[in-house]
């Protein structure tokens, strides 16, 4: 890790999460408070956050429709007849380190935090889950992956490949998550394949060799099957973590036509092998659309690409809109996004995951949003020990394996907004926003035809606003930096998608000026150069990846 502009030992104490409850009465962090319930033909439920006052989710009285329509400038309008994604859900990824913290619960305690992260009924529901395919920055031991050789051997044939290392404790994680929510979905990919595949003949830095091209679609298929016959499905793989980015912990460049042929090898890979994975391009920051669209535009990688994955460390959420306009019938997800100790409060950390990743991450055509670390300890690790990482991350707990004490922090309670009401298959449905700086949200239809609303006042002051739907309306109040969830039913609908785009731009134009109504101080600064889209491949400088954050708060959010 070459760039935060602080020494390791700078760093600032790490934000301290607090455990949550969900209502005020009870100390259960997913109980559903036993309140009154209106006619539930015109009730609505409320859930609400108040980061002040260390109120998480919490169950609030029902708000009532009434038939009226309202005149309140500020008003959210609901309409369930403009269909747009289908979303597949919300969730974080189980590290090397996650795990093996997990691992180190008591039986009763591990079964319990599982089914507050992973439980539809009795926890937060979340049901995508990213694992990675061999050692990171976060690991409780050092680097590997599943086909190590000696220095200078190479095994083309994979004769030696095994996940043996991820049996004791990932693969058992994977299983209880899978056995509390049978709809999970797990994406899986490499920061590094073995070091005898690369330029470099180690984990670290380098490129995909050309003739081990074929051998490393090999390796995903190995993978599939072993994860496969131990009762973990993959849903989604992407071919590399960052390919733009050159950490001092396991990683590989790759260019965006390098991955375009590993995607053809590997998907005709799964069609030889009945393969059903799903493939995810790019898996880097916001501001490089044209490295997805590269492999868009080539027919031969398109047909096997699912999507785009998505993380949140320069750019914005717009240009997931780009992309999706160019090449609608992708999919798109964030597949990685964290707090961490340049976030200079609770509140801060509360608007950035809630308001940037999940509202308008979703409000740009995301299908699913996916954090970082499920666990980290109160070091901020363990990491890697043969690599160079530096503890500033956060994860959703915070577990000391000294005592076993569990704690959630913000990003649980971000990610439970959506995630214990946002059911998978739902759609999201119409409704406008007032952007940064007030009442930001955004709305879907559950598969049974109820509605939920998410709602964010990034503002600096409390607001008033009306929420309608048809000829009905209510009203509510949110204080600055607060957050609600409100639930109700309403009857299921055909509907009708948005309009298709009439022509397909191609992205050679500021985002700023193709998608005017958002606002530039959204955008996270950049931290290296970029590849404009018009320049040629060769080029294409290293664009940020999460080792490179900057040590304050990013992009002024």
């Amino acid at each position: 890790m070459r760039s935060y502009g602080l020494g390791r030992r700078q760093f600032l104490a790490t934000a301290v999460g607090v455990a949550a409850t969900w209502t005020q009465v009870s100390g259960n962090a997913i109980a559903a408070p036993q309140l009154k319930q209106a006619s539930r033909d015109n009730s609505v439920r409320v859930w609400l956050t108040d980061v002040s006052a260390d109120k998480w989710v919490a169950g609030q009285a029902d708000v009532l429709f009434k038939a009226k329509r309202t005149a309140d400038p500020l008003t959210i309008k609901i309409d369930d007849s403009v269909k747009y994604q289908k979303v597949h859900g919300f969730g974080a990824a189980m590290t090397d380190s996650s795990a093996w913290l997990i691992d180190k619960l008591s039986t009763a305690e591990r079964t319990k935090l599982m089914k507050k992260l992973f439980d539809p009924s009795k926890g937060i529901g979340l049901s995508l889950l990213r694992s990675p395919m061999g050692a990171t920055d976060f690991n409780a031991s050092g680097n590997y992956s599943y086909n190590d050789m000696p220095a200078g051997q190479t095994d083309p044939r994979l004769s030696d490949f095994s996940v043996q290392h991820d049996v004791p404790y990932i693969i058992p994680a994977l299983r209880q998550a899978l056995s509390l929510n049978p709809s999970l979905k797990i994406m899986a990919n490499p920061w590094s394949p073995p070091g005898w595949m690369k330029t470099s003949d180690s984990m670290i830095g380098g490129t995909l060799k050309s003739e081990y091209t074929s051998a490393l679609a090999d390796y995903f298929v190995k993978f599939i099957h072993a994860y496969g016959e131990a009762g973990v499905p993959i849903s989604y793989i992407s071919p590399q973590n960052e390919p733009m980015g050159t950490p001092t912990w396991p990683g590989m460049f790759l260019s965006a036509y390098q991955e375009a042929e590993l995607i053809q090898e590997i998907g005709k890979a799964f069609e030889a092998n009945g393969i059903s994975t799903k493939i995810l391009a790019w898996d880097h920051n916001w501001d490089v659309p044209s490295y997805p669209e590269t492999i868009f535009s080539d027919p031969a990688a398109s047909k096997y690409t699912t999507g785009t994955g998505w993380h949140i460390y320069s750019g914005n959420p717009n240009h997931q809109t780009v992309v999706h306009n160019d090449y609608p019938s992708k999919e798109t997800f964030i597949t990685e996004a964290t707090g961490g100790v340049w976030q200079d409060s609770d509140q801060t950390a509360f608007s950035e995951a809630l308001g940037i990743w999940i509202i308008n991450g979703t409000r740009n055509w995301a299908n699913g949003v996916m954090l970082w670390n499920i666990a980290l300890d109160p070091d901020r690790g363990p990491l890697n020990r043969d690599t160079d990482g530096i503890p500033m991350l956060r994860g959703l707990l915070t577990i000391d394996p000294a005592d076993g004490r569990v704690t959630y922090n913000v990003d649980y309670h971000a990610l439970a907004h959506a995630s214990r009401f946002v059911k998978p298959g739902a759609r999201r449905i119409y409704s406008n926003t007032f952007g940064e700086g007030s009442i930001e949200n955004v709305a879907f239809q559950n598969p049974d035809g109820s509605k939920v609303l998410i709602a964010h006042n990034s503002g600096s002051a409390a607001k008033t606003f009306s929420v309608a739907d048809g000829t009905h309306s209510f009203d509510y109040t949110l204080n600055a930096g607060d957050a609600v969830t409100f639930t109700y039913s309403g009857p299921a609908q055909s509907g009708r998608a948005p309009q298709r785009p009439r022509s397909r731009t191609r992205h050679t134009t500021s985002p700023s000026r193709r998608h005017p109504a958002r606002s530039p101080s959204r955008t996270t600064r950049h931290c290296c150069p970029t590849r404009t889209p018009s320049a040629p491949e060769t080029s294409w400088s290293r664009t940020p990846c999460r080792s490179e954050l900057p040590s304050g708060r990013q992009g002024g959010h």
